[in-house]
């Protein structure tokens, strides 16, 4: 029984394509990696503003791609044909921990006095949803990228309008063909996305406040 359950979770790994996720010499088994913000930003985009552009900015999750709204992290072998890992996983989803991710960031940054996700107990005459396009392993040349896309859109919400919006892709390569790699990649693409993304938020935002008659503080 035992190695029955052992050749079919090899038979798994194979189906998978690029699968190899290994604890030490144990069989490949089961693992959960983080989407993570790795941080690579420039010093500049991680030092705090010294005054923050406006008291509060909420952030709301999009529906995002199918492949971001699951746990199973997705490859493409080729255009448009998609498949997951099979011995791995995110621990959270990506349409919602982006955003929390994203929160960090602009907590970090001091964009705003208070930061929150909607539906948080704070009012905020700004919000910034955020939805993700892509976010996969590019594995038709091996070892691969990993490739995130997000939409934002900046909204007054005392005005009931869309003041702003754009989309941010970026990638980074994998340095070997596996799941913990592309978690990895996925992340610096990622951090790589939030690097964009802060100085068009800034510039947007402070202009939309200035229009909208609350000088930016900045």
């Amino acid at each position: 029984m035992r190695r029955r359950l052992a050749l079919a979770a090899l038979a798994s790994s194979a189906t998978a394509g690029c699968v190899s996720v290994k604890l030490g010499s144990e069989p490949a088994a089961q693992v959960q990696l983080s989407l993570r913000d790795a941080a690579a930003a420039p010093p500049v985009l991680r030092v705090p503003l010294a005054v923050a552009l406006t008291p509060a900015l909420l952030i709301q999750a999009q529906p995002g791609q199918a492949l971001a709204d699951t746990l199973a992290i997705a490859y493409a072998r080729r255009e448009g044909e998609y498949a997951f890992y099979q011995l791995a996983s995110w621990t959270e989803i990506p349409v919602r921990q982006v955003p929390r991710l994203l929160q960090r960031r602009l907590q970090q940054r001091h964009i705003a006095d208070a930061v929150g996700l909607l539906g948080d107990p704070m009012g905020a005459d700004w919000l910034l949803s955020v939805g993700v396009d892509s976010l996969h392993h590019d594995l038709r040349t091996a070892p691969g990228q990993g490739l995130v896309t997000l939409q934002v859109a900046l909204f007054d919400r005392q005005a009931r309008r869309r003041v702003a919006q754009a989309r941010f892709a970026a990638a980074a390569p994998l340095k070997s063909a596996d799941s913990a790699a592309a978690a990895d990649a996925l992340s610096a693409a990622l951090a790589l996305a939030f690097d964009e993304l802060l100085p068009w938020l800034e510039a947007e935002l402070a202009r939309a406040v200035a229009a909208a008659g609350a000088p930016a503080q900045r």
